[in-house]
């Protein structure tokens, strides 16, 4: 590819859906704003790759030139800012706080969650330690004047990927996608509501569980979000069909590269199958993983998301750029392969002693029956999002949980509340 990885989800249509990512920290005391900007300022020196502007070369291609203003730290608001504009000094992120709440805010092109967990870690890494005069011991987590790793600004290509042909090739049983849902969520002024709840298991309670059914974390979830709906939807789907992102970089070669180079898993479960106990139901889904994230399945995904792009680049001006991608995005265009739900885990990260000053962590992004899964020292977090105003989703998630006697609490329903791209024009 002609240009930086981190610019080609920049051309996206932004029209409903945002392509911003939100973390939101809860931490354990009231935050300081004034640390805070101290803080974030200094982590971003660990970060060159996200210290950047967006610009338009000759072709009308987005590049990204280093950006040495600093990372803007404001009091949240039910408005805030656009990445890329004069408010956040026209960075791809910027961080808000109230209260116990930090909120990281940075674009999706830049990365996907293996990218931005590490900043967000030193993040609060610098806070604690600036404000409690503290050095928690937390050796997992990148220090502001630690040295870059190996792979960290490494970007595949097609020459990154395998020749090996697919030893599985995902053949849709068209499973049902809520259409009716996100139309809602656009146009229906009294059931659009872009929301979150916040679900909080004890791993205590979860892991032996897991163990004993042949799961994993994502398996189980995604088992469990199934069975939820498939208390809800009508008899007449058939199939309800399960998604989660893969992120292939340990079998590219480049096990630290912060990238958003992702590849999809899909599940589809037939409604009489969700009738099975769920050591089967662990047993086919973690199959399933394990088969489709083989690298030989999940770089014959990525060889089109790459060849797409690469004629992309070929293409002149930023307008038909942009319409190319709304076109061919194997990801969003009229081919792409939807399920009913997603649900992704990023995966176990080692806060240390830093975990001790924070209460909870969640990613919120865009999308309906979503669910992102984050862990920090004893406790699972879900963060599950809708795009309406719809209680019958959650509790029949609550619901399967208490059937499986699987103890939680659920907080929210919140506004997600993300911010948008103000990007150049010409």
């Amino acid at each position: 590819m002609k240009h930086s990885f981190d610019t080609y989800r920049l051309y996206a249509d932004e029209t409903h859906f945002s392509y911003a990512v939100r973390v939101r920290v809860v931490m354990k005391d009231t935050v300081d704003k004034d640390i805070l900007e101290k803080a974030v300022n200094r982590a971003i020196r660990r970060y060159p790759y996200f210290a950047v502007k967006v610009r338009l070369d000759e072709d009308g291609a987005y590049i990204l030139p280093h950006n040495d203003k600093p990372v803007a730290v404001i009091t949240s608001s039910r408005s805030l800012p656009d990445l890329g504009s004069k408010a956040v000094n026209g960075h791809l992120l910027f961080v808000d706080c109230k209260g116990k709440n930090i909120y990281f805010n940075i674009s999706h092109s830049l990365c996907g969650g293996k990218g931005f967990m590490p900043w967000v870690m030193t993040n609060v890494y610098e806070y604690v330690s600036e404000k409690y005069n503290v050095k928690p011991y937390a050796p997992a987590v990148n220090k502001w004047d630690s040295e870059l790793l190996p792979t960290e600004t490494a970007e595949p290509s097609l020459l990154s990927l395998t020749d090996e042909p697919p030893i599985y090739s995902y053949k849709s049983k068209k499973p049902v996608v809520m259409i009716k849902d996100y139309l809602e969520g656009m146009y229906h002024p009294l059931k659009k509501n872009n929301n979150y709840r916040i679900f909080t298991i004890e791993q205590k309670a979860l892991i032996p569980f897991i163990k004993a059914n042949d799961s994993s974390v994502a398996s189980f979830f995604l088992i469990v979000m199934a069975k939820a709906l498939d208390k809800v939807l009508p008899e007449k789907y058939r199939v309800i069909g399960g998604e989660t992102a893969h992120n292939p970089r340990e079998g590219l070669g480049m096990p630290d590269t912060h990238v958003d180079v992702l590849s999809h898993v899909h599940i589809d479960y037939d409604r009489e199958l969700l009738k099975q106990d769920m050591e089967k139901l662990g047993t086919m889904t973690r199959g399933q993983i394990i088969l489709q994230t083989d690298p030989s399945v999940s770089h014959n995904e990525l060889r089109k998301i790459f060849e797409m792009r690469e004629k992309l680049d070929r293409i002149k001006g930023l307008d038909a750029k942009r319409k190319y991608m709304a076109k061919h995005d194997p990801s969003n265009s009229k081919d792409a392969v939807h399920g009913t739900f997603i649900s992704n885990y990023t995966g176990y990260y080692d806060w240390g002693e830093l975990a001790d000053y924070v209460e909870s962590y969640v990613i919120i992004v865009a999308g309906h029956l979503l669910l992102e899964i984050t862990s920090l020292a004893d406790k699972i977090f879900v963060s599950f999002m809708q795009v309406i105003k719809d209680d019958k989703y959650a509790n029949a998630f609550s619901d399967i949980l208490n059937e499986l006697g699987i103890p939680h609490t659920v907080e929210g329903p919140y506004m997600k509340n993300q911010s948008w791209h103000l990007l150049p024009k010409k």
